[in-house]
Parts: C-alpha cells; sequence; structure tokens
C-alpha cells in the first residue's frame, strides 16, 4: 500500500453533524441515517456544502464508537436538535488520503501511527475522516477517504 503521509496546516472548517454511538458493524447504516437527515436539514435552513462528508470518532472502541456524522460546510450554520455545529480544527494535522475499501482502513491507520511517532508528532485531538466520493456511486476500489490528526504544534 503506497501511502502519502505528511503535515498540513488547513484553516478551521464549519460542519454540522450528528453525534451518535455504534459498533463497527453497524457504522454504515448509522452514517446513511446521519448524513440523510443532516444533508435534508442543510436543504431546509440553505447550509452552503463545503467539499466533503466528515465523520470525527472520539474513541476507537470497535463495539461502541462514539462518533459525530456530517457534511463539511462552506461557512458556518446553526444546528437543531440533534443536528449540531461544529468546527473542524485548523493548525497542524497529519493526513493520508488514501483510495480504497473502507474495510482495509486499518491499515492505513497503523501506517498513519507509526509515522507518526518515527517522526516525534503527538496527536491533540481525535480522529478525522473526510469521505470525498459516495460508496453507492463509486466501486470500494474508488472510495477517496482523507483521514486526519491534529498534532502538537
Amino acid at each position: 500500500m503506497d501511502l502519502k503521509i505528511e503535515v498540513t496546516e488547513p484553516a478551521p472548517r464549519p460542519a454540522l453533524a450528528i453525534r451518535t454511538r455504534t459498533p463497527v458493524s453497524a457504522i454504515s447504516s448509522a452514517m446513511g441515517q446521519a448524513f440523510g437527515k443532516v444533508y435534508q436539514y442543510m436543504l431546509e435552513v440553505g447550509a452552503k456544502p463545503g467539499d466533503c462528508a466528515v465523520a470525527v470518532y472520539y474513541n476507537m472502541d470497535m463495539n461502541d464508537l462514539d462518533v459525530d456524522m456530517g457534511f463539511v460546510l462552506a461557512e458556518p450554520a446553526p444546528g437543531r436538535e440533534d443536528i449540531h455545529a461544529l468546527e473542524i480544527p485548523g493548525g497542524k494535522q497529519v493526513t493520508c488520503m488514501y483510495q480504497g475499501p473502507y474495510d482495509q482502513m486499518e491499515a492505513v491507520y497503523t501506517a498513519i501511527t507509526e509515522w507518526m511517532a518515527a517522526n516525534g508528532s503527538t496527536p491533540t485531538g481525535h480522529a478525522y475522516e473526510f469521505y470525498y466520493n459516495d460508496p453507492s456511486q463509486v466501486p470500494p476500489s474508488e472510495l477517496l477517504t482523507m483521514i486526519m490528526f491534529p498534532i502538537q504544534g
């Protein structure tokens, strides 16, 4: 697997998301429901979409993931009920753009973790995944996912 892992410094970005808990075995269904609900809300309030969907992983317990699921926005928008506004942090980040099936991303996380250890990068926040295309529209081999970890600057 040929991966380009690098340090970037993006600006903060707004997003709308739903936070939920789910086992990894049900994450596709949970994401489908959350993305559908957030997207419908975005249409209702005229929120301007950014370039991708996003998931924020607050833990890595595969039996009980604590995760925000939603969309990056072009500009901030208010939340409502279980849909909330959040800010994706700016500053130093370790990022890796991965092309391929979601079920093979564990190896990408391992490579990023090893790269951070070898390069003296200490993560300071949660894991972020940005989804640039839709698994219902492209084959698994063409899925584009950016994985991001904020690091000490």
